[in-house]
C-alpha cells in the first residue's frame, strides 16, 4: 500500500432519536438465515435479530425457510418472519418490500441461499448489507465476486473465514498480519471489513480501528451473530458505515466485559450477551444536565 490507513481512536456517538420518532423511522432490518436440516441452526438469526432490536432498531424481519420459521419466531418474538424459498421472490425484492435500511445475511444460513442468491442481493439492493458466517463462506467458495454498491457492504469474518475470502478473491496478503489483511481485503472489495478475534480490527481501506473491549468470554457460539445484529441495527439508524462498524464492535466487546464481570468468562453465553447490550449503551449515553 502506498498510504497507511488513518487510525481511528475515538468511539462514535450513539445514534440520536427524536422524541416523536416511531418504529418505522429508527431502523428497518432484515436478517437472512436459519435452517432446519441435519444441522439445525435456528438460534443464529434469532440472536442477530434480538441484538439489532437491543441496539435500537425499530422493526426487524427474519427471512427464513418454511421449516425453520415457527421455531425462529419463538426465539425472537419482537421480530416478524417471512419465508424464503428457491424460485420465490429474490432477497432484494423481500428487502425492498420491507423497506429495509439494512440486510444482515449469514447467521445459520440455509444451503438454498446459494452464491447466486447472495450476488443478486449485492447487485440489486442498494441499501446496507452485512455479510457474516455462511454468507461469507458461500461467497468465498464462489471465487471472485463484486458488489454494485461496495460502499454499502460490511464483511465480518473470523480468521478462518478471512482466509477463505482472500483465497477465493486472490488477495495477496498475509492473513497473520491482521491489520494488513483486513485493509487489503477492504481495498480489494470496497467493503468495510470487521476481522473478529482478540483486538477486532475494522478497516475500510482508508481508516482502521483496533478494538480494546472484549474478552475470552466471547469465545462461544453465537456471539458473532449478535455482533452482526448490532452493526445492522446501527446502520439502520442512519449511521455511516465506518461509524456503525466501529461503534458496533466497541459495544459488543463492552457488553461482553460487563457480562463477564457479572457471570464470569466461562459461563457467559451469546444469549446472556443480549441482556448486557443495554448496559453497554448506557455507558456511552451523555449525562442529562441537572
Amino acid at each position: 500500500m502506498s498510504n497507511e490507513p488513518v487510525l481511528i481512536t475515538e468511539i462514535p456517538s450513539l445514534p440520536q432519536r427524536a422524541d416523536d420518532a416511531h418504529k418505522g423511522e429508527v431502523g428497518r432490518i432484515v436478517i437472512v438465515g436459519g435452517r432446519m436440516n441435519e444441522f439445525g441452526m435456528i438460534g443464529a438469526p434469532a440472536l442477530a435479530a434480538n441484538a439489532a432490536l437491543r441496539s435500537g432498531a425499530g422493526l426487524v424481519q427474519i427471512v427464513v425457510t418454511a421449516e425453520a420459521q415457527a421455531e425462529v419466531a419463538r426465539l425472537a418474538p419482537c421480530a416478524t418472519t417471512r419465508r424464503f424459498s428457491p424460485g420465490g421472490p429474490p432477497l432484494s425484492t423481500l428487502a425492498i418490500e420491507f423497506g429495509a435500511d439494512a440486510v444482515a445475511l449469514g447467521p445459520g444460513l440455509d444451503p438454498s441461499v446459494t452464491a447466486d442468491v447472495i450476488l443478486e442481493l449485492l447487485n440489486d439492493y442498494s441499501g446496507n448489507v452485512v455479510l457474516d458466517a455462511d454468507g461469507l463462506n458461500t461467497l468465498a467458495a464462489a471465487g471472485r465476486w463484486e458488489a454494485s454498491w461496495p460502499d454499502q457492504v460490511v464483511l465480518t469474518p473470523h480468521p478462518g473465514e478471512l482466509r477463505r475470502l482472500i483465497d477465493g478473491l486472490g488477495v495477496d496478503t498475509d492473513p497473520e498480519d491482521r491489520r494488513q489483511a483486513a485493509t487489503d481485503l477492504a481495498l480489494r472489495t470496497g467493503a468495510a471489513v470487521v476481522l473478529k478475534g482478540a483486538g477486532t480490527v475494522v478497516s475500510d481501506g482508508d481508516r482502521i480501528y483496533v478494538n480494546p473491549t472484549g474478552n475470552s468470554g466471547l469465545a462461544t457460539g453465537g456471539t458473532g451473530d449478535a455482533l452482526t445484529g448490532i452493526i445492522a441495527g446501527l446502520l439502520g439508524q442512519q449511521m455511516s458505515r465506518i461509524n456503525a462498524t466501529v461503534l458496533g464492535v466497541y459495544l459488543h466487546g463492552l457488553a461482553g466485559d460487563i457480562g463477564a464481570e457479572e457471570l464470569g468468562r466461562l459461563s457467559l453465553t451469546a444469549w446472556d450477551l443480549l441482556d448486557f447490550i443495554p448496559e453497554a449503551i448506557l455507558e456511552l449515553e451523555p449525562e442529562e444536565p441537572e
